[in-house]
């Protein structure tokens, strides 16, 4: 059976898969990405893990993969297949493509970002399946954003289409490592919402996921803290929807994970700043924690299409 491999690298762990034609996941499997040993050793973790998967297909399916995809953090050079920069792997000017196409013995491997991955995902089998254009927003430890437009995800010139996490809604407002001051994800990331909770209920070890659960409990505190957040974040987005025009606000990570606690109210308050701008419905992502893999997957079949493509006889 004809299968890709499936990649996505995260701060912490990895989540791997087998992908059939249809974006199926034939097998999965997650471990630590291992940054406490540094940017060599998780680099040689990744290309360890590709190989394991592509043995196992190879026994399961009767043949080696066809392709591999790989998605990864940070700033990426698409086109040349390098990982420029992750703050949080501390890697710089990493050929990834190059040398996990040589561990799995010269398969072609597409590199990708990995919002734009999880976006691509969301918007061909989650939930901007079937729609034109969506702007996907996971909410995580930081803001980044993915711009579907016709079954593709836009990286921009220079890569950082997107960036919707540094659409300055504060001016003069919290530094950011960005260089900037009042960025959208100094106030509206989970671990922005985190960081707030945990100063206004006295307790470092609280995060966002608290603080959700204290404004379901009606704490006044947790309640402020939760709409300072909605809306910073409803500024963002409709900046955003103003420029792009989305058919659907796609709206995912970590703080997503409240509910109706964090869509009611941000609904609500993107539809009071609407004025000219057609309202989208800004509704949840649907892959949760595997769209990065999955999407992963999409990039590798991608590659395939147009490498068959381009072999045709004329």
């Amino acid at each position: 059976m004809r299968h890709v491999i499936a990649l996505d690298v995260g701060g912490t762990g990895m989540k791997a898969a087998l992908a059939g034609p249809g974006g199926e996941l034939l097998h999965h499997a997650r471990r630590a990405t291992g940054r406490d040993r540094g940017p060599e050793a998780v680099v040689d973790g990744i290309l360890e893990f590709a190989a394991e998967l592509a043995a196992l297909g190879a026994d399961r399916f009767g043949e080696p993969p066809a392709a591999a995809g790989l998605a990864v953090p940070g700033i990426v050079d698409e086109a040349r297949g390098t990982a420029v920069y992750s703050a949080n792997l501390g890697w710089r000017d990493v050929p990834l493509r190059a040398l996990l196409s040589e561990r799995l013995g010269g398969v072609p491997v597409a590199l990708g970002h990995d919002v734009r991955t999880g976006g691509l995902a969301e918007g061909r089998v989650g939930a901007g399946r079937g729609t034109d254009r969506f702007l996907f927003v996971p909410l995580g430890t930081g803001i980044a954003g993915a711009i579907g437009i016709g079954g593709r995800v836009e990286g921009g010139a220079h890569g950082f289409a997107g960036e919707i996490g540094h659409i300055v809604v504060r001016p003069g407002g919290t530094p950011c490592p960005c260089g900037q001051r009042g960025c959208l994800e100094r106030y509206a990331s989970a671990g922005a919402v985190g960081a707030a909770w945990a100063a206004a209920c006295g307790d470092p070890e609280a995060d966002a996921a608290d603080c959700a659960k204290a404004v379901d409990s009606g704490d006044v505190r947790a309640v402020r803290v939760w709409q300072d957040a909605v809306d910073a974040l409803a500024d963002g987005l409709v900046t955003a929807l103003t420029l792009l025009d989305p058919r659907t606000l796609i709206i995912g990570g970590g703080l997503a994970e409240a509910g109706e606690t964090l869509f009611t109210p941000l609904r609500d308050a993107v539809r009071r700043r609407v004025t000219f701008q057609s309202l989208p419905p800004v509704v949840p992502a649907a892959l949760g924690d595997t769209a990065g893999c999955r999407g992963a997957g999409l990039l590798a079949w991608d590659l395939l299409d147009t490498t068959d493509r381009t072999e045709e006889p004329t």
